[in-house]
């Protein structure tokens, strides 16, 4: 077999093409004092036992100092935290400035980093000019669930799943433009109620606030632009009309799978389009703290775990959405109102919502709410204006594709 010759370029220039994550390799090293080197050759090798592995140039005074160690720790670097790459890649890799604390081990943990694993050495053997390094590990956790830093092409960056970014254009745009329309409806309605009011469009899998407003000295929370996730117990106007297959999709997202939450929610989705809106009324959380997590949503440091952590509390809240039968002479603490404005083809194009509602508010003040609130959704959905908007958004897009 013929030998393959490459030069450092192409080798570079090839490889460079596959991104991988960035670590700091920690360790106390035989006199007591902390060491770290940064590595680009990180990755898990074994369950069972639980292995790690990184490759060190053989050349590396740093490697020798750190092999020395009893143990050593591997700190996931954030996206945010390319100034400690650089630090520990080359120079004097000192700690001097930098925070960091000792792991169960000793070995030291920088602070604001993804996760740490810690380890002791398992093997060391040759690789070509590096060191094949394995580590069997002894702790570990993550610490801070947000996009790790990467490598690619000779640059660093972060990763973004493209279903947390990504919203179709054309939703988008309608929804914007539906919005606009529906300004003069939503700034009446928190007006008269002293609430916040917004509207909501679907687009790219979530449920995305295209418009807001507020009472005199109310807060407008979540802000126009937040996303929240098109999953149950959230966004069943914009799923009680349409087909069963996207009930189904909707429901789908249950994790785990329930089969009685499905129907329970099913039955939601029944009584929603009978009514033809929709209530939550106010959990055992403050409802800041569920914004809260909503702007986590939608923030730009989202990872899929940080999404599912999130979204397990939003599920957790799903008793706040039970369907409440409102009898005269008792008193509720409303969350929100929701109902749906309609397109031309009879489909749910936007989602009227009011909140931060007087609480502790007799039925018969709740049910003027609800007529305020779908009276506005009905004059925005039967609008000569929304049937321009309609119109206007399909010849652009036509003439754009």
């Amino acid at each position: 077999m013929s030998q393959l010759l490459l030069d450092d370029g192409r080798f570079r220039e090839v490889l460079g093409h596959y991104p991988t994550g960035v670590v700091v390799i920690t360790a106390a090293d035989a006199a007591g004092q902390p060491i770290g080197m940064t590595i680009g050759s990180f990755s898990s090798v074994s369950l069972d036992p639980p292995l790690i592995a990184y490759l060190p140039m053989r050349s590396s005074r740093t490697f020798e100092r750190i092999r020395t160690a009893e143990s050593f720790c591997v700190n996931i670097l954030a996206g945010d935290q390319e100034d400690l790459c650089r630090r520990f890649a080359s120079g004097p890799r000192d700690f001097h400035g930098v925070a960091w604390s000792r792991s169960p081990g000793g070995a030291p943990l920088l602070e604001g980093t993804v996760g740490w694993i810690e380890c002791t050495t398992y093997d060391i053997s040759e690789a070509g000019d590096h060191y094949l390094v394995l580590g069997r590990i002894t702790d570990l956790a993550v610490d801070r669930p947000v996009q790790p830093l990467l490598f690619f092409q000779g640059g660093y960056g972060r990763f973004t799943p493209k279903s947390l970014v990504a919203l179709p254009e054309r939703d988008l745009i309608t929804g914007v433009r539906l919005a606009e329309a529906a300004r003069g409806e939503l700034e009446q309605l928190a007006h008269r109620l002293d609430a916040q009011a917004s509207a909501l469009a679907a687009a790219g899998g979530d449920l995305v606030v295209v418009g807001a407003t507020g009472a005199p000295g109310r807060p407008v929370d979540p802000p126009p632009g937040a996303r929240v996730p098109l999953r149950p117990p959230l966004g069943e106007l914009h799923v009680a009309w349409q087909s069963q297959e996207a009930v189904h999709a909707w429901l789908d997202q249950i994790r785990p799978a329930d089969e009685d939450l499905k129907a329970a929610y099913r039955r939601r989705l029944e009584v929603a389009r009978a009514r033809g809106w929709a209530m939550a009324m106010t959990g055992s959380r403050p409802e800041g703290d569920f914004y809260a997590d909503l702007r986590a949503y939608a923030s730009a440091d989202l990872t899929p775990e940080r999404a599912r952590r999130i979204e397990a509390r939003i599920t957790e809240a799903a008793q706040q959405y039970e369907p409440v039968d409102l009898v005269p002479g008792q008193r509720y603490d409303v969350q929100s109102i929701v109902a749906p404005v309609f397109g031309p083809e009879g489909d749910v194009q936007l989602v009227l919502r009011v909140c931060q509602l007087p609480q502790q508010a007799e039925a018969t003040e709740v049910l003027g709410w609800i007529e305020e609130l779908t009276a506005a959704a009905r004059r925005v959905s039967a609008a000569e204006g929304v049937s321009r908007i309609f119109r206007a958004i399909d010849t652009g897009l036509e003439q754009a594709g």
